[in-house]
């Protein structure tokens, strides 16, 4: 965090990192769990997340391995991937399964996987301990259909750096599995017909186009401030990261040169965020495993996109200071196609925009202060002349954010408390869709008495989304994902002298007209010590 990481706190992990820990003793099963160690030891429990895993039909399976490599340092993996022959075109569920081992010494990196040039992950790695650690990733990648239909190449990337130091290789595996469909085969509820990856901005659709989704999987990284941007501070104040307006970000995508979309960003935190690696060594952060794609509906767009010509989509980061890179932002466009029509026409009908907000105010003082606002809505609307009728769409949304910064003397204590919400109404035809999105984050990190580094933290990632059909619901559901770690070692010494503690939990909520899934996981210098399912 700040000058507290670049400085100070990443010099005393260098540090660190360089010693052998003393192994420890295998903790112990009590009565109520595993026994966690008084302090965190060379080895512990292999990273675990409370989400749900991919509901499969329990039908004939296939598995298809698309990618197995090492990473050491920048060169991606390039493979082939070919549709499996024993399930045929029989299959209407695919589940990505990644795999991975590193061992010694490294950091969080970053990762990718694009199959035909269309991405289907995004994900980022844990950092390991001396004896290693194992860990996976599940993700339903049932919605890239087209993509997965028929041969095409595979890039993978997870970007390493491997030496003396950083000792630590990343060894990973990914397959699909392809569930197979009871009855007549039928495309999963919500796949599209194509899905064309967005490489250079330029978008030709099928002209039977009659829905558009983009899905941006956009994430500050790198290495620089973007990777925690929530923490910039406008150029006037003393703190180690700043950007002119402050840290608010909001990614955005246009048509031809007009805003069709806005969005706030999901303010993921790496598994090495937070100037604190032991908060993250067993339970990551919400979705920094799987990073979730944001998604805009550009179906108003769509008459004008099915004019058989050659269109600019682009997607950029607002807030970004000018020069600067940081962010990633590769985009798939979704497309499904009229089966009755060979061209779908209509009209863009409506466009209203708020001007943005922004506002980042510094208070001086013996504890600096930076209070920002912001908000911005957008609100489009057209029709399609479909074989099925005239099918009038709109998308209105709202994108906020509310944070407080406030740091003190050599940016020690270093405090956030952070609220972004993000509410969309999608309304097509008899149907209407709400989602509320909200984001938080709530954290401090002090150094104390003996260098002792201490950082408590919340995250959290929220959602509620309701469907109507003619004014009734017939669908809802509710997430509910936090985050609570609270952990203290002491900074500038090797790994065995550090006497780090720390204790997280972990809560998944998911619960609807779809069902209920709620699990939580508790750690105690890094043991397991708590599992529970309540649904």
């Amino acid at each position: 965090m700040g000058s507290l990481t670049i400085t100070r706190v990443i010099g005393a992990l260098l540090l660190a990192a360089g010693a052998l820990l003393t192994a420890h003793p295998a903790a112990a099963d009590g009565p109520n769990g595993p026994t966690p160690p008084p302090e965190f030891t060379s080895d512990w429990h292999d990273p675990v997340t409370a989400a749900p895993p991919v509901a499969t039909p329990g039908t004939r399976s296939c598995e298809v391995t698309l990618a197995t490599a090492r990473f050491r340092d920048f060169t991606p993996y390039r493979g082939d991937y070919t549709p499996p022959k024993e399930c045929g075109t029989r299959w209407n569920k695919v589940v990505l399964r990644l795999e991975g081992t590193v061992k010694g010494r490294q950091y969080d990196r970053l990762g990718h996987l694009a199959v035909g040039g269309v991405e289907i992950l995004r994900t980022s790695t844990p950092q390991p301990s001396p004896d290693g650690i194992a860990w996976s990733v599940e993700k339903d990648v049932t919605r890239y259909r087209d993509t997965l239909s028929r041969p095409q190449p595979v890039e993978m990337l997870i970007g390493n750096v491997v030496n003396e130091t950083y000792t630590g290789v990343i060894d990973v595996r990914v397959t699909l599995t392809f569930h197979t469909a009871r009855g007549p085969v039928k495309p999963a509820a919500g796949t599209p017909d194509r899905v064309l990856p967005l490489t250079d901005a330029a978008l030709t659709t099928p002209r039977n186009t009659e829905r558009v989704l983009a899905e941006v999987y956009a994430t500050g990284s790198g290495g620089g401030c973007e990777e925690y941007w929530y923490l910039s501070v406008p150029d006037t104040a003393p703190y180690s990261c700043r950007a002119a307006d402050g840290p608010h970000r909001e990614v955005r995508i246009s048509v031809d040169g007009r805003l069709a979309g806005i969005a706030a960003p999901f303010p993921t935190v790496w598994t090495g965020g937070w100037s604190n690696p032991f908060l993250w060594y067993v339970t990551p952060g919400p979705r920094a495993f799987d990073v979730q794609p944001v998604v805009y509906d550009l179906t108003p767009f769509a008459a004008l996109l099915n004019d058989g010509n050659a269109h600019r989509v682009e997607v950029s980061v607002a807030g970004v200071p000018s020069g600067l890179g940081g962010w990633s932002v590769p985009a798939n466009v979704l497309l499904w196609q009229d089966a009755g029509s060979r061209v779908v026409t209509g009209g863009l009908d409506r466009h209203e925009e708020t001007a943005p907000y922004d506002s980042s105010v510094h208070t001086a003082g013996p504890t600096h202060r930076v209070d920002t606002r912001a908000h911005h809505r957008l609100t489009v609307a057209g029709h399609l002349n479909t074989s099925h009728g005239r099918v009038d769409t709109a998308v209105s949304r709202t994108v906020t954010a509310d944070l407080v910064h406030r740091w003190g003397q050599d940016e020690n204590p270093d405090a956030l408390t952070a609220r972004w919400t993000d509410r969309e109404t999608v309304t097509s035809g008899r149907d209407v869709t709400r989602t509320d999105r909200s984001y938080t984050m709530d954290g401090e990190t002090t150094i104390g008495t003996g260098d002792r580094l201490r950082t408590v933290l919340t995250l959290g990632d929220r959602a509620d989304t309701v469907a109507l059909r003619d004014g009734r619901r017939f669908s809802w559901s509710r997430l509910d994902d936090t985050y609570t770690g609270d952990a203290t070692y002491t900074t500038g010494v090797p790994r065995e002298q550090r006497h780090a503690v720390g204790t997280t939990r972990a809560r998944h909520r998911l619960y609807g007209s779809g069902g209920c899934y709620d699990r939580s996981l508790t750690t105690v210098q890094g043991t397991l010590t708590k599992d529970l399912r309540r649904c």
